[in-house]
């Protein structure tokens, strides 16, 4: 546990944040400007991220649990997506993640998960058909197929905090192991590259697709639930060997020096064939993207693999990131996925994970910048770009914990 002189700001910081998102009928008066059925579902921008709050701070001591099943009930409303557009951030998988932080601590809500878990995991089955069939034709990986926010990544995630010994689990992790084997014949570029641009569609600044580091549409999202697999105990064939081949792949991406090192967010086929990469590509230090995420996953693999080098080299990044002014200055926003709190909670967790008295230190400064800049504007209530995402990061800061299952399994950080 991490705790600091800054606690009590942060945490009240987070409460006020809390209070001014605890009634959804003022959060969104007149409700979404998009309409329709699929709002409610939507972990990143709807009802159910601002939800995850509530239930966090309820499960923690600082919410009610009335606002929690308020906002709960809400994400609730309408038809439930089963469909292909179904994933950890929307639909029944996402319901299914919020519903289970919830049941963590009331048994009110047991019979609703164990029927959302069910379509949950027939959600799940039918993607890894999908994919094994698109491996067996040899085919490249749609970014939908993998990643965290739409893919197989995110779906193992849940299911790796739920229940990680359920078959379920197992078969999503063998997966991804077979995602990393290398296809005979192969041009040199690793069996996770997309015939695509970063947005996932084809771009003609991309007419040989792309290879994408990130946790949020990248392979840093397998490096870190598969390393996790490894740290719960799991023994699913080749679960290192990924691991491993991963690594090897971002190490010889990998810049800076050892005691700052950064990776690219996504590179092009034409810099993978010259194998160069210029340094004004340095990406932001965001979640998404940025050192952020990708530092954290590398922590896990190196904690999983039992390489010491590799989690100091992570720890090296972030502290990195956080004590360059230029860095800091490239992320203005507040939110989790592009801002901020993103950097700001992946710097916790890093630091809890093994009692860094380097990354603790760094904290206080962070958590002052995302206030001054919560309080100087408006900012949309989401979780994942919004004040909620913000409130949950400063309040784990405040408290010092995150108990199981992790309100942050949705970002790949826990």
């Amino acid at each position: 546990m991490i705790t600091t002189a800054f606690a009590p700001t942060a945490l009240s910081t987070a409460d006020n944040l809390a209070d001014a998102l605890a009634d959804p009928g003022s959060v969104w008066p007149n409700g979404r400007p998009d309409g329709g059925l699929s709002w409610p579902q939507s972990l990143a921008g709807g009802v159910s991220g601002i939800a995850l709050l509530h239930i966090e701070r309820a499960r923690t001591g600082h919410g009610d649990w009335d606002t929690a099943h308020t906002w709960l009930t809400a994400s609730l409303h309408g038809e439930i997506s089963a469909a292909a557009n179904a994933n950890l951030f929307f639909g029944v998988p996402a319901l299914a993640f919020l519903v289970h932080r919830a049941a963590s601590a009331s048994s009110r809500y047991n019979r609703l998960l164990e029927r959302l878990d069910t379509a949950a995991i027939t959600v799940t089955r039918r993607r890894l058909a999908k994919a094994h069939s698109r491996m067996d034709c040899a085919g490249r990986p749609p970014m939908e197929e993998f990643d965290l926010i739409q893919g197989l990544s995110g779906l193992g995630a849940y299911h790796l905090s739920r229940h990680p010994h359920h078959e379920i689990t197992h078969e999503v992790l063998a997966y991804l192991v077979r995602l990393t084997e290398l296809r005979p014949g192969e041009s040199g570029l690793p069996p996770w590259w997309m015939d695509v641009g970063p947005t996932g569609a084809p771009h003609p600044d991309y007419p040989g697709g792309h290879g994408n580091f990130g946790l949020a549409h990248g392979i840093g999202s397998a490096l870190a639930v598969l390393s996790q697999a490894v740290l719960h105990g799991l023994t699913t064939p080749g679960l290192s060997l990924a691991i491993e081949r991963i690594c090897a792949w971002m190490d010889r991406w990998r810049h800076g020096d050892e005691a700052s090192p950064w990776w690219p967010g996504h590179i092009t086929a034409q810099q993978a064939a010259e194998q160069h990469l210029h340094q004004d590509l340095r990406p932001r230090p965001s979640w998404c993207y940025g050192v952020s995420g990708t530092a954290r996953a590398q922590q896990l693999a190196g904690l999983a693999l039992g390489d010491r080098a590799r989690v100091r080299a992570a720890e090296g990044a972030i502290l990195a990131a956080l004590r360059d002014p230029l860095q800091q200055a490239k992320l203005p926003e507040i939110g989790l996925c592009h801002g901020m709190a993103g950097l700001l909670h992946a710097t916790w967790r890093m630091g809890t994970e093994t009692d860094n008295p380097e990354i603790a230190v760094e904290l206080p400064q962070l958590a002052a910048r995302l206030i001054s800049a919560l309080n100087q504007d408006d900012h949309p209530p989401e979780l994942l770009d919004g004040t909620a995402g913000a409130a949950l990061a400063l309040h784990t800061l405040g408290t010092g914990r995150a108990p199981a299952p992790h309100w942050d399994t949705f970002l790949a950080l826990a």
